[in-house]
């Protein structure tokens, strides 16, 4: 349960983002949460996949209780990502957002085809970027009942 999470700890949220500013809007948007938030930020598929399955410097970081998938990724795209996180008996109930450029629509048919949670196109202005990542946080963390660790 969501209320107890932060009660004890921070919601952990892994965001797997290569552009350094959606990164820091991210980050500015989560700010004034009334939750207790801790953003891990990875760069590309293969640093999620690390993190995720908690080797070599991820070694002791906290599981995520959610994951916001940009597709575009370098080393390791985002689908491929989303494929061997919902393959993965440990981690595919970690619910995953798809947070990204494209508005493709075989990008959206395959990433629920992969089993995403949801598809949410970034906007460009900031202060539509802003609410995008306020409505992800309401809904995932006052709403929905994640899935215990």
């Amino acid at each position: 349960m969501v209320g107890t999470i932060t009660a004890i700890m921070p919601i952990e949220v892994l965001l797997v983002e290569d552009n350094p500013g959606d990164a820091q809007l991210t980050r500015i948007a989560l700010e004034d949460s009334k939750f207790s938030i801790h953003l891990n930020v990875v760069e590309d598929g293969v640093e999620a996949m690390a993190f995720l399955r908690k080797q070599e410097k991820y070694a002791k970081v906290a599981q995520p209780h959610i994951v916001l998938l940009d597709l575009n990724l370098p080393r390791k795209d985002g689908r491929e990502v989303l494929a061997e996180i919902k393959g993965d008996e440990k981690l595919k109930r970690i619910p995953v957002v798809i947070l990204t450029t494209s508005q493709s629509e075989e990008d959206i048919l395959k990433a629920y085809n992969l089993y995403a949670n949801c598809y949410i196109t970034k906007p460009v202005d900031f202060d539509q970027f802003v609410k995008v990542v306020q409505s992800i946080e309401n809904f995932w963390f006052a709403i929905v009942k994640l899935p215990p660790e």
